[in-house]
């Protein structure tokens, strides 16, 4: 992408990030930097374990600054224990006496994912239920990570991360249209075949944010990224 465009995206980028307690303030969610550690071993009762997620995709633990964390999901399923997520609360559970009423399986490539039953008419596999109901997914769009909240009296936050087979292309332009029309103070977009990045805000109503990219992964799929919540 030109320096000139990125550097655009990116300033409405961090409006739509600091502007109103944005999304990922609303989350509690901090940028540290860890490591993924492909070396470490894993027992599980005497047997060796490799935690995986969907679709058996290969999970690694992350090391960060001296603790090493593991995938709470896969390791709870080896050892037979029952995991929940409360969305409302925002809460992990361990075990079926700490589990809360309300609360919902926990997806396996991320212990903050939910499994709202609410419904996406674009893409019945995703359940978002805080995004608008008429935001385009592509049908074949497969949860990566999801974490919802209702935060500051009841404005609804979410992080949300795709995978898809659909061109960068296509998906960002899709946006590209969906976003055109939209009453924004701030806006940027740049789109383009390999990544597109588009960013947003609505003062008073909510800031968006959306990344798209080849995944690091798995060469044969796109990532795509929303940061997006209620002001």
């Amino acid at each position: 992408m030109k320096n000139k465009k990125w550097m655009l995206t990116a300033g409405v980028f961090g409006m739509v990030l600091t502007g109103s307690a944005g999304a990922y303030a609303g989350t509690q969610l901090e940028t540290i930097k860890a490591y993924l550690n492909h070396g470490l071993g894993i027992e599980v009762n005497g047997q060796k374990f490799t935690p995986t997620g969907d679709q058996g995709k290969k999970l690694a633990p992350i090391t960060y600054q001296g603790s090493t964390y593991l995938p709470v999901r896969s390791i709870a399923d080896a050892l037979n224990t029952e995991v929940t997520y409360d969305s409302k609360t925002n809460k992990v559970s361990i075990g079926s006496k700490s589990s809360s009423s309300g609360s919902s399986s926990i997806s396996n490539s991320d212990s903050t994912s939910t499994t709202s039953t609410d419904k996406n008419k674009q893409a019945e596999s995703v359940k978002a239920k805080y995004l608008p109901v008429d935001f385009p997914l592509p049908t074949d769009a497969k949860t990566i990570s999801l974490i919802e909240s209702s935060v500051d009296g009841g404005k609804n936050k979410i992080v949300f991360t795709y995978t898809t087979k659909e061109t960068l292309l296509a998906v960002g332009t899709s946006y590209k249209d969906y976003y055109q029309n939209k009453d924004f103070t701030e806006y940027a977009q740049d789109v383009k075949v390999d990544g597109f990045g588009i960013a947003g805000r609505e003062e008073g109503k909510f800031a968006v944010s959306i990344t798209g990219s080849t995944s690091t992964s798995n060469k044969d799929v796109n990532e795509v990224t929303i940061v997006w919540g209620e002001e």
